[in-house]
């Protein structure tokens, strides 16, 4: 992916942190409920939301210290 993206814009939609952790940008898609619908957003991440989101993506909603030290080890 990393060569593809030298010619062409990739997008990657993953679970995985290791995976996120490598892009040079970073949205979090998710959705709402509003008007009796549910509706999908999209958020560009800035640096300090992408950690939490990444150690979200390793530990869950409820952060831990070593989850938030894996996540800005993935970003380094």
């Amino acid at each position: 992916m990393q060569a593809m993206s030298l010619t062409m814009q990739v997008f990657s939609i993953t679970h995985l942190p290791q995976v996120a952790s490598n892009g040079n940008h970073h949205f979090k898609v998710f959705k709402v409920d509003e008007d009796n619908s549910t509706r999908t957003r999209m958020k560009q991440l800035n640096d300090d939301e992408r950690v939490v989101e990444l150690a979200e993506m390793l530990g869950g909603k409820e952060l831990s210290d070593s989850a938030l030290a894996h996540a800005r080890q993935l970003l380094n």
